[in-house]
């Protein structure tokens, strides 16, 4: 009898681990175990699907043996973050808010139309917009043309995404140099807090992400927003 190719039994493992992991995260959520679960579900809900506290991630790409389940607040860009070991077994090491970060390359001109813009790169775009087009809300119409690389939209750290984000950008060095010199790229970042005690962190850019922007002649903008309801003991 032929045995299962080995990325088969991979993805199985894979999967059967994600559902355990997924398990244990559901009833520390259920449960409230921990204080600060308590305290974030007493001024925030998680969003439910058939009766089910819904998953927006799975993050098992850290040091080996951990892993982090994110969870969807109503009304919210946030995230109740999980965080777990999975090794020697799997247990709940503690629980936080997690930002929502939106990180993307971002190239807009008042002369190059969307369509030349491009074709300066063989990254595919992920949105954009030609000079003139209308915009989504209003009546107003757009004044220059953009392009947008976004390869990591979901939930993930600020620190994981940016480093995605150059990854992807390295693809196509060339392409984006070119859309940096002629159109104004950069990367923009847009960061949704939960404003629970007023202490809403940051962002923090080590060497080798500031040399692998450089290579590539990048700059960077940050929007930062703070969401969400504060702590009922916050003073």
């Amino acid at each position: 009898m032929n045995s299962l190719p080995s990325q088969i039994l991979e993805h199985c493992c894979n999967s059967m681990s994600n559902t355990l992991i997924i398990e244990k995260a559901t009833e520390e959520i259920e449960a409230k175990t921990f204080a600060a679960t308590q305290q974030l579900l007493e001024v925030h809900q998680v969003i439910y699907v058939d009766d089910k506290p819904k998953v927006a991630r799975v993050d098992t790409e850290k040091e080996e043996g951990t892993a982090i389940v994110y969870f969807p607040v109503v009304d919210e860009k946030l995230f109740v973050a999980v965080y777990l070991d999975t090794l020697p077994e799997i247990s709940v090491r503690h629980i936080d808010t997690q930002a929502y970060h939106s990180v993307y390359f971002r190239a807009t001109s008042k002369e190059i139309s969307f369509e030349d813009l491009k074709a300066l790169t063989t990254l595919k775009p992920t949105g954009g917009w030609n000079k003139g087009d209308k915009k989504k809300y209003g009546n107003l119409c757009y004044g220059f043309s953009a392009l947008k690389l976004e390869p990591n939209p979901g939930a993930d750290e600020f620190d994981d995404k940016i480093k995605k984000l150059l990854d992807f950008l390295g693809q196509d060095k060339g392409g984006v140099r070119a859309l940096v010199e002629k159109a104004e790229g950069y990367i923009q970042v847009a960061t949704n807090f939960h404003n629970g005690n007023t202490m809403l962190g940051g962002h923090h850019l080590s060497r080798e992400i500031i040399n692998r922007m450089a290579s590539l002649n990048l700059a960077i903008d940050f929007d930062i927003y703070a969401d969400g309801n504060k702590f009922n003991d916050f003073g």
